[in-house]
């Protein structure tokens, strides 16, 4: 998760980490929202992702998952082309071309390859970004490329599909053009020196030619950047470039003299990753000057006074960005984080009901659980905090400490109620997996 560590300390992040990011999150929906609606499916019905990756690339995978490199992402000269490449992977999922892929591979290799992608999913669901990091690396992260290569009929019907949905929503291709064209110089470059976009998604004259006869008869094709969108992109580089790259290199970008909001964005978090709060502070507090009711910039102000240990201020500041943002599931578990690590148990109700929101909206979160099971012992509720420690277990397939919390658990809650018997469901889930294991090892 950009912003704050389990250790309340900025963080730095490897190649292959999965981020999570509410405010890039809803900046990436926002961009494929209208063209799920364009294409027909539901919106939500595609996960947009990010792995740590200076690289351009972006694949789609099985479960209607997309990643994007934070290098494309980067290197992207504005909004219009990371759309014009999400349409692009978006028609891949409706075309239905990664199952085909899944299915036409077949062998051990395959089975490895797709359990790696898998493990791609299993880094956001865990809420733990290190899970995965080591897939996308060395001869596996190469040989993942190859696995998600598609058919040249693959990628013109794709093509197609992007090309649709960006006159349907109304939205230029002159971005998935500017894109591939930037890539197609590096057709002829040796494999190494190549951005594995280029590898995964084949380019050739007859698909530059479709996307320009589909541009000359466009009716959107010069329709100006939209200014909310591009906004949104700014913050985003802003945030990503500063969290990813070094200090010096942030400064160089967003030196003192630009009073954009993204450069005063990106120095502020600069200024915090290395703990030079004297100048991340003000920063911050200039922004929220400017927008009072923007929750990241509350949200970033939190992570800042948690890490300095100003426990206090970090709630205060949690509440307002939940005060204008109440449904995000980070900031909630933000809030419990900074509640709990007080240690004063007059917290503990406002803890547990921000913990309960957001696994309501993503119980699948582990780092959740283990904030709900130490803030019910602080409020010496053992039977509570024994459960939530259970769910927390059998997320990461601690199945004997899945056994022992919901022993206890169960002894301490009353019956018949809706979390008694989710305990039970929770106690066969591991009784049947410690029992598996224990016949395949007579």
């Amino acid at each position: 998760m950009i912003g704050t560590s389990g250790d309340g300390k900025a963080q730095d992040f490897g190649i292959g980490t999965v981020l999570s990011d509410t405010e890039i999150g809803a900046t990436l929906n926002a961009y494929a929202r209208p063209l799920l609606q364009a294409g027909g499916l539901q919106p939500g019905s595609v996960a947009i992702n990010m792995v740590v990756d200076d690289s351009m690339n972006a694949f789609a995978t099985q479960g209607n998952n997309i990643y994007f490199h934070t290098g494309l992402l980067l290197r992207a000269k504005n909004a219009n082309e990371v759309i014009g490449v999400m349409a692009h992977e978006i028609g891949h999922i409706a075309g239905g071309h990664v199952v085909m892929v899944a299915s036409d591979t077949a062998g051990p290799t395959a089975i490895t390859l797709l359990a790696a992608l898998l493990g791609l999913a299993a880094g956001i669901a865990s809420g733990n970004p290190e899970v995965g990091m080591a897939l996308l690396m060395g001869g596996q992260r190469a040989a993942i490329g190859e696995y998600l290569s598609f058919s040249r009929g693959q990628e013109s019907r794709a093509d197609q599909f992007a090309l649709k949905a960006l006159a349907d929503s109304h939205q230029s291709a002159k971005g998935l053009h500017d894109f591939f064209e930037r890539l197609s110089g590096e057709e002829r470059l040796i494999t190494s020196n190549q951005d594995p976009y280029v590898r995964t998604h084949p380019l050739n004259r007859d698909r530059m030619a479709t996307i320009d006869a589909a541009m000359q008869s466009s009716p959107f094709t010069a329709q100006a950047l939209d200014p909310e969108l591009e906004r949104q992109h700014r913050r985003m580089l802003a945030k990503l470039f500063a969290f990813l790259k070094p200090q010096i290199t942030t400064l160089q970008r967003y030196p003192e003299s630009d009073k954009s909001i993204e450069g005063r964005y990106a120095r502020a978090i600069a200024y915090y990753r290395r703990g030079q709060f004297d100048q991340a502070l003000p920063l911050v507090d200039g922004l929220l000057t400017d927008a009072p009711q923007d929750p990241y910039f509350w949200q970033i102000k939190g992570d800042m006074q948690l890490s300095r240990s100003h426990v206090e201020e970090a709630i205060e500041a949690y509440r307002e960005a939940i005060k204008f943002l109440p449904n995000a599931p980070e900031i909630l578990t933000a809030l419990a984080h900074a509640s709990v690590e007080s240690g004063k148990p007059e917290y503990a109700p406002e803890a547990q009901a921000a913990l309960r929101s957001a696994l309501a909206i993503d119980p699948e979160n582990p780092g959740a659980w283990d904030m709900l099971a130490r803030s019910y012992a602080q409020s010496d509720n053992t039977g509570m905090s024994a459960y939530a420690a259970a769910e927390r277990a059998i997320l990461l397939g601690q199945f004997g400490d899945v056994a022992r919390y919901s022993n206890q658990a169960e002894k301490l809650l009353a019956k018949d109620t809706p979390t008694w018997y989710r305990l039970q469901d929770i106690k066969v889930l591991a009784q049947n997996y410690l029992r598996e294991m224990r016949d395949k090892r007579r």
